[in-house]
């Protein structure tokens, strides 16, 4: 596994409940800050073999990436059940739900 994938896998694998990150803070923290994209590709495709919470991670506003009804409302009544709020059909309030662990990451 390349370092930068193992760094993402292991972010995404320490985000607690009841707590979300986005896919360009896990990118930042990784060590790649453009690579948003990719970590959408890790939570892919490694998802199930490594046991993510996949759930957890959202877009830069905060929001549900999906776009199918069924995908979203997975990832919504996922995250309600750890005590996540929505505002309206599909975002949160990063300000108030979004991880933080940059002591723990920061590789400088």
């Amino acid at each position: 596994m390349k370092p930068f994938t193992e760094r993402a896998v292991n972010i995404i694998a320490n985000i607690p409940p009841g707590k979300v990150m986005t896919y360009g803070q896990i990118a930042e923290l990784a060590g790649s800050p453009r690579a948003a994209r990719q970590v959408v590709r890790i939570l892919h495709s490694m998802s199930e073999k490594y046991k993510l919470p996949w759930h957890r991670v959202l877009n830069s506003k905060g929001e549900i990436g999906f776009r199918d009804e069924e995908q979203m409302m997975g990832q919504r009544l996922s995250l309600e059940a750890e005590g996540v709020h929505f505002i309206g059909n599909n975002r949160t309030e990063l300000g108030k739900y979004q991880h933080h662990p940059e002591s723990e990451w920061n590789t400088n």
